[in-house]
């Protein structure tokens, strides 16, 4: 059986940092794509950083350049988050996923695997 598992959400406030940790079983991380994706309330799911499977150069939504940027330890089996200086427009529920395919950018949701079961992050002023 195939499980993403996420944890590190939390509240914190602005200019805070927040590592979020997503961790694959029943698949070996190696070989996958990893992106990392977030829902604002009344708004859609957006990629906010992913990784090639061929490639350790993260792609970084330019929202959230210099701040936000996603990483993979395959020995672990994990990928991370590591959000920086959050802002309030960083508040969401935070998703990880994996994807059977390279990518340049965040592909789009369909295209993705399996996934986390989200996680709240919230930023207060």
């Amino acid at each position: 059986q195939v499980q993403l598992v996420q944890s590190g959400g939390g509240l914190v406030q602005s200019g805070e940092s927040l590592r979020l940790s997503c961790e694959l079983s029943g698949r070996t991380l190696e070989g996958y794509s990893i992106g990392w994706f977030r829902q604002a309330p009344g708004k859609e799911r957006e990629g906010v950083s992913c990784l090639s499977r061929d490639d350790n150069r993260p792609y970084i939504d330019e929202s959230v350049k210099d701040r936000i940027t996603g990483s993979r330890n395959n020995a672990k089996n994990t990928m991370y988050l590591q959000m920086d200086n959050l802002k309030t427009e960083d508040t969401g529920v935070y998703y990880c996923a994996v994807g059977k395919f390279p990518t340049r950018n965040c592909a789009p949701l369909g295209w993705w695997n399996f996934w986390g079961q989200g996680t709240q992050v919230t930023v207060s002023p």
